[in-house]
Formats: C-alpha cells, structure tokens, sequence
C-alpha cells in the first residue's frame, strides 16, 4: 500500500497559519510559551491529548499508531505552518513516519543529552524522562553518540507529569512526592556526584522552581525549550526576537487557541503561553 502525504494546505504561507504544538497534556505549555518569547509573531494552535494521558506507559505500536492518525488529522484540519512535538516520549517514536506523510515541517523534542554531556564538570548527569523514553533505543542511542564518556543516569519517573499537571490545576504538591520522584538522579560515585540534570519531559519544567527547592545539591538542570524554539525558527526561516512585521495579521496572542481530546477546559493557559518563562514560574496558581 502506497503511502499518502498530508498536505498543510491552502494556509500554510498565510499569515494567520499557526504552528500546531501537540503534547500528550500541558506539558507542552512549557515548549509554547518559550517559542511564544522567541517568535512573538507566530499564532499557536495547542494540541492536548488529555483523553490519552500519559503516553508514558503506552504500548510503543500502539502509541504510534494513535499518535499519527491524530496528528494528521488535526494537520488536515487546522492547516498549520509547521508542527512541533512538544513530548519526548512520542517524538522518540513518531518522528520518522510524520515526516513521511506530512508536508510541513516537523520538529521534536528529544532528551538533550548531547547538551548534558557538554556542560558537566563532573562527568556525572542525569537524565530525569517518563519510563517509556528511558526505555526507548532512540535515547541509548543519544548517550552512545554525545555521553559515552560520561556517567549517564536513566531515571524513569512514574509520577512527576502527573504532579506537573496537578499543579496547573492550582492543586498543592508536596515537597516529599516531588523529592522521591527526582532522588534516583542525584548519584555520588568515586567522589564525584551528578551536576547536571536533563528534563526529559516537557512537564518537567512548570516545576522547575520547586526542584531546585527539594534537590538535594545545586545542579544545572536543562530545560528543552530554549532549543526547540529556536529550532523552530530556523526551520520556518525567521530570526528569533524578530519583529511582528515578520509574520503579517493581528498581534499572535489574540489568535492563538487550545484545543484537547477530551471535555477539559484549558483556556487558562493561554495565559501561560503569553507570559515568559519567568513570570509564569513564579504565578502559575494565578491562572487556574
């Protein structure tokens, strides 16, 4: 059976083409507001596919195959400029078969190993993700290439997404949840102990703020954000900071939309993806 491609559409040069980011929950909101900061011009259509949360523990095939379907569907459908995977589980996975089909370009967010391996002093990091991309070839993979001189800690956290969206819902997380979950990555070996730590999931950084409370030494943790957006840019060929002229039509915030596959009202975090990372560290409660 031949493949079939999916096309962007009529809209993809027009000026209020948006850019789909997709995201297993609103994890991606971290990923959306740092392209919001770097591309102030360029709408944003916000996918979250809460009636699937979390990808983490899907079956790989099965997480593909769902995934695909509803990414293209929502291409057909909304007509985006470019999409961007705002989830490392996933990307680990559907990266290669969007590419095939779609006709827009596809960026993802991997666990930035490469970065991690860079910046260690101590040849000791960690890499904190959900146990479907600790598990995943594609991360092994990264380590072989970036990291294989440095001491790579795997650690697959089970409930640190669900603890980031309990929080966007104005829910109360305890210092003690949020230790256990990150505990595994803070290792001590010959003297040297980890410095750096990769948030590899896009949930990870809305609490950012209460990680570096709870950890149990300082460390550099690496936000994927930053990267992505600037990825992004660079693929859609504008300069990060860039004017609004840039992108034509009505100031982006005033057309940028959530949309999630199931009955949850999101609109809250439009006013997340409008503020910058700093500003929306410091007052996410203020929204929900």
């Amino acid at each position: 059976m031949s493949e079939t491609r999916t096309p962007a559409g009529r809209a993809l040069h027009a000026g209020d083409a948006p850019v789909l980011v997709f995201d297993s929950g609103v994890g991606g909101v971290s990923v959306a507001r740092a392209i919001r900061a770097a591309l102030p011009g360029l709408p944003i259509l916000y996918y979250a596919d809460l009636a699937a949360f979390p990808y983490g523990d899907w079956d790989p095939a099965a997480l593909t195959h769902h995934c695909v379907g509803l990414v293209r569907e929502l291409v057909a459908t909304h007509c985006p400029r470019a999409l961007v995977i705002a989830c490392n589980t996933a990307s680990t996975l559907i990266l290669p078969p969007l590419r095939a089909v779609l006709d827009i370009p596809v960026v993802g967010t991997v666990p930035a190993i490469k970065p991690a391996a860079q910046l260690t002093r101590s040849g000791v990091v960690a890499v904190l993700a959900t146990p479907g991309t600790v598990r995943r070839e594609y991360t092994f993979d990264l380590i072989e290439r970036f990291a294989s001189e440095v001491a790579v800690t795997l650690v697959g956290s089970r409930g640190l997404a669900r603890l980031a969206e309990e929080r966007l819902r104005g829910g109360v997380v305890s210092r003690e949840a949020l230790l256990a979950e990150i505990r595994p990555c803070f290792v001590e070996k010959a003297g040297r102990r980890t410095d750096v730590v990769v948030l590899a999931c896009t949930h990870y950084p809305l609490l950012l703020p209460e990680l570096r409370e709870v950890a149990p030494w300082p460390v550099t943790w690496i936000d994927p954000a930053p990267a992505i957006a600037r990825r992004l840019a660079d693929v859609l060929d504008l300069v990060p900071g860039g004017s609004q002229a840039e992108i034509s039509g009505p100031a982006a915030p005033e057309r940028d939309r959530i949309l999630c596959s199931n009955d949850t009202d999101l609109s809250h975090l439009l006013a997340l993806i409008g503020e910058s990372p700093e500003t929306c560290d410091a007052g996410l409660a203020r929204h929900v």
